[in-house]
């Protein structure tokens, strides 16, 4: 089976490259990389351009983050699709042991796990709170942390993609779309850090 992540992106030229550095060292063997950038000004298009063909991208205004994922979902190819913010990364063997997940388990169409909290420079500073599999109380509190969650491409024609009119929580309210029909698979294992410091959200480009 193959991945295909989707990155959004917008004047994230300083964070980037070590998010795309850990896709592309992920050792396995059938995976695109679709970066989806809201019409950068600083550094970004001149960083994607360094990789040449080993990823895919777009640079245009867009309707915000959600849109721009959407985009890339609506592009993907693969069988299994992940979001990873460009300020985010994939720990080392991510990909290889979250696909072993769905191979096992056919009825799986949903697999999240543990993540932490990364400094600027991509250092550890807390583990992010996460939960076993629940569904009522996912409607209580959001314990799934985005980048560690994975989802087979029909899963999310079926619930939907991101609601476009949300720049924040717009992955909760997917989860919880999903959720009401899904089971969630929860791996307990670390697969990604996320960036922890105020501000480094990504916010891609409106269009006016």
């Amino acid at each position: 089976m193959k991945f295909s992540i989707v990155t959004p992106s917008y004047n994230q030229g300083h964070f980037i490259r070590t998010t795309i550095d850990s896709v592309l060292s992920q050792n396995y063997p059938d995976f695109e990389y679709l970066i989806m950038d809201g019409g950068s000004t600083d550094c970004t298009i001149d960083v994607l351009k360094s990789y040449g063909e080993a990823i895919t991208w777009v640079s245009e205004k867009d309707g915000g983050q959600a849109d721009a994922v959407n985009k890339g979902i609506l592009r993907a190819s693969g069988d299994i699709i992940g979001w990873l913010n460009s300020d985010d990364i994939y720990y080392p063997g991510t990909l290889n042991v979250v696909m072993k997940v769905f191979e096992d388990h056919p009825d799986v169409n949903v697999v999240y796990g543990h993540a932490d909290h990364i400094n600027y420079d991509g250092s550890f500073r807390e583990e992010y709170y996460t939960e076993p599999w629940n569904y009522e109380r996912l409607k209580e509190i959001c314990y799934i942390c985005q980048p560690t969650v994975f989802f087979r491409r029909e899963t999310v024609i079926k619930y939907g993609l991101l609601d476009v009119d949300r720049q924040f929580a717009m992955d909760y309210d997917l989860w919880l779309r999903m959720g009401k029909g899904e089971t969630f698979y929860y791996l307990n294992r670390k697969l990604a850090g996320k960036e922890l410091p105020a501000g480094s959200r990504i916010i891609s480009a409106v269009n006016n």
